[in-house]
């Protein structure tokens, strides 16, 4: 144990979950609890993991006050190959919090103190709550009362997720007097916000060759605009050698992709400033209004302490799936660009992504730049090139990688399945299964063995 982070060897009625939940909430760097793992470390596992993970999001839920929801995550995770239950828990902005039987009071109000969740004294409580963040999206009132969310039902229902009668209250989406708030103004199919890509011809904004506007609808979808948009102005570099073609994008997709999500969802929206995004020949530059949020050094930024500014936001778009667990977004932008890349200013946070390679110095010869095409191009033959996205090249090493560790080691006992691939790559397993069905169409992979024991290896080509 630490003090971020607390073992527990089962979930019983008489563990005080919301207890331990509170106090990582109040703490400044937030913290995990974990289930299913004794006081020494030492990992016990979990029987029923679905049923204890839906126990506990339903005592985290109702237990606790203000709402924890978009600060917690709960997922399953193999220590040893042996299943627990990990709970994420962010800093909440809306301290203090508390468990709801007991309101705010030393038996309703938690702290971590060292490596233990301690009651905290009248004194603590009133300092906190005096010093709570009262602005918030969800407290302000929609500049229009008749809104509507086509577009967020459309986003939900991808995911097989249905949005009932009541979905603005349960989604937070709802002053209290139970008008529309601004979160709801940001989903709605129309509002006034705009976010900006704009492209430079140099290295300054001197000579501005297109100006693009995406927005006017909800965040969901103009998020979506900006991902589209870059992806093509992602141009990539091929180098054509038999028996691969190695394919350099301007930019890592992943990476820039967690970097606009988070740009936009923890955005400060109070004075109507959209993220910006800033092409130039030999950078882009992605720029959220918004200072770290109080608190917050920028050592607890880069080691991944996580305090949403738009709790609610952040909570709409993990539930369609743009956004992953909390809290590896910038460890996962961080192994790709250092911390040099962000430039924190008072009121605003930029994050400036070089180029892997210049446009304007095209090489000649066995080097071409083309433009519009998936990332890795995979070559099987020197007539025949299979197109693959980044993740499909992933998935195909670490089948490689395995099959290589298996050949000169027969006690490696690894079963490449979506689970394995899903942990390797740091992705859900829905998105795995897409680029393996994706494989699977271009005749690269075969699954071998039952259903619940077998694993992918590569189809030999002739």
């Amino acid at each position: 144990m630490g003090k971020n982070i607390e073992f527990k060897r089962e979930l019983t009625r008489e563990l005080d979950i919301e207890r331990e939940v509170v106090a990582f909430l109040n703490y400044h760097e937030g913290g995990m609890l974990y289930i299913g793992i004794d006081d020494s470390g030492k990992p016990i596992g979990v029987q029923d993991i679905d049923g204890d993970m839906l126990k506990i999001k339903d005592r985290i839920r109702n237990g606790i006050s203000p709402s924890p929801m978009g600060l917690f995550d709960v997922m399953m995770e193999r220590i040893d190959d042996i299943p627990v239950i990990k709970i994420f828990v962010a800093s909440g902005s809306e301290k203090p919090y508390y468990k709801t039987k007991f309101g705010l009071s030393e038996r309703g109000c938690f702290i971590r103190v060292g490596t233990a969740a301690e009651p905290m004294t009248p004194k603590q409580i009133e300092n906190l709550y005096a010093k709570r963040v009262r602005l918030s999206l969800k407290n302000i009132p929609s500049p229009h009362k008749e809104l509507t969310f086509r577009q967020l039902h459309i986003y939900y229902d991808s995911q097989h997720l249905t949005l009932n009668e009541s979905f603005a209250q349960n989604l937070d989406l709802l002053t209290a007097d139970g008008g529309y708030n601004y979160v709801a103004y940001l989903l709605a199919d129309t509002n006034s916000m705009s976010i900006k890509l704009a492209k430079y011809a140099g290295t300054d904004r001197d000579e501005l060759i297109e100006n693009h506007e995406y927005g006017y609808c909800s965040l969901l979808k103009a998020t979506d605009q900006v991902l589209n948009r870059l992806q093509v102005e992602n141009t990539v570099k091929s180098s054509i050698g038999y028996p691969y073609r190695t394919d350099t994008p301007l930019w890592n997709e992943r990476a820039v992709r967690e970097l606009v999500i988070n740009a936009i969802v923890h955005n400060d929206y109070f004075n109507e400033v959209s993220p910006k995004f800033e092409l130039f020949s030999d950078r882009l530059e992605i720029t959220s209004a918004g200072s770290l949020p109080n608190g917050m050094s920028k050592t607890d930024f880069f080691n991944g302490v996580s305090n949403p500014r738009n709790k609610e936001l952040m909570r709409v778009f993990r539930d369609v799936d743009l956004v992953e667990s909390l809290g590896t977004g910038l460890q996962r932008v961080l192994k790709v660009y250092n911390e040099e890349s962000f430039v924190f200013m008072d009121n605003f946070i930029r994050v400036v992504i070089p180029y892997a390679w210049l446009p304007s110095n095209s090489e000649d010869g066995d080097v071409n730049v083309l433009e519009n095409v998936p990332v890795n191009v995979l070559e099987n033959s020197e007539e025949n090139l299979i197109q693959l996205t980044e993740r499909q090249l992933l998935i195909i090493k670490e089948i490689e990688n395995v099959a290589a560790n298996v050949a000169v080691n027969v006690a490696v006992n690894v079963a490449v399945n979506t689970k394995y691939l899903s942990e390797r790559l740091g992705v859900n397993r829905k998105t795995i299964q897409r680029e393996l069905a994706g494989l699977v169409e271009k005749n690269l992979i075969k699954w071998v063995g039952s259903d619940k024991t077998g694993h992918w290896e590569l189809i030999e080509k002739e």
